[in-house]
């Protein structure tokens, strides 16, 4: 265990921050954060490096987008020429439809506050899954970014793991299951060790290293 710990403390000190935060995003239980991860993992959820979907969706913020209402009332070539300045340019022309269609979606049925559909669903990851992938754009992949994400912030969805999460954890010979990997950071750091795990899984953080980065400090 003291082991695990080493190499979990090793890679939050190389790659800490989550992909919220990395997009700008300064993730709180209220109305903007939460629609503007929503944005995000609509963005992530397509077949495009992570990076790209970040600097798609600082592009989309930097417009002042970070609201549902304002999402919508962009024209639709404004959205598609700020996906293009992420270099987002692959499926920008959809993307863009789908962020409107998503934004009108959050209004009508959530009032624009996502924290509602927190409420209904008790905080029950399964069934907050179900309501995320009404979203346009948004799958069960989707959805499992959206909440491997906003469990820095709903702390009953804690601790949530998914695939990818996992693959990066079996990488590095960590516990390949949520609560294992949970009782090796602290609560709290649980959201930024999965969202650093999956950077692991995905070739942007050298399994090596971090374990070379972790035996240094024994």
């Amino acid at each position: 265990m003291g082991d695990d710990r080493r190499v979990a403390r090793a890679l939050l000190d190389r790659q800490g921050r989550t992909y919220a935060e990395e997009a700008g995003i300064t993730l709180a239980d209220r109305p903007g954060p939460l629609y503007q991860l929503l944005v995000l993992t609509t963005l992530l959820s397509t077949r495009i490096r992570a990076q790209v979907a970040v600097a798609a969706a600082r592009e989309l913020f930097a417009a002042g987008w970070r609201t549902p209402q304002a999402m919508e009332a962009a024209r639709w070539q404004d959205r598609v020429d700020a996906l293009g300045r992420g270099h987002y340019r692959r499926y920008d022309e959809r993307t863009a439809t789908m962020l409107g269609t998503g934004a009108r979606l959050c209004l009508d049925r959530w009032h624009g506050d996502l924290r509602r559909m927190h409420r209904e669903t008790g905080g029950d990851p399964a069934a907050l899954r179900r309501r995320l992938t009404e979203f346009p754009g948004i799958g069960p992949t989707g959805a499992d970014i959206f909440l491997r994400e906003a469990q820095t912030v709903w702390s009953d969805v804690r601790p949530y793991a998914d695939g990818r999460t996992l693959a990066g954890a079996k990488r590095l010979g960590l516990p390949a299951d949520p609560h294992g990997l949970a009782g090796l950071v602290a609560e709290p750091d649980f959201g930024r060790l999965a969202s650093a795990l999956v950077r692991v899984a995905l070739g942007e953080e050298s399994a090596g290293e971090v374990t070379r980065t972790a035996a240094a400090t024994r």
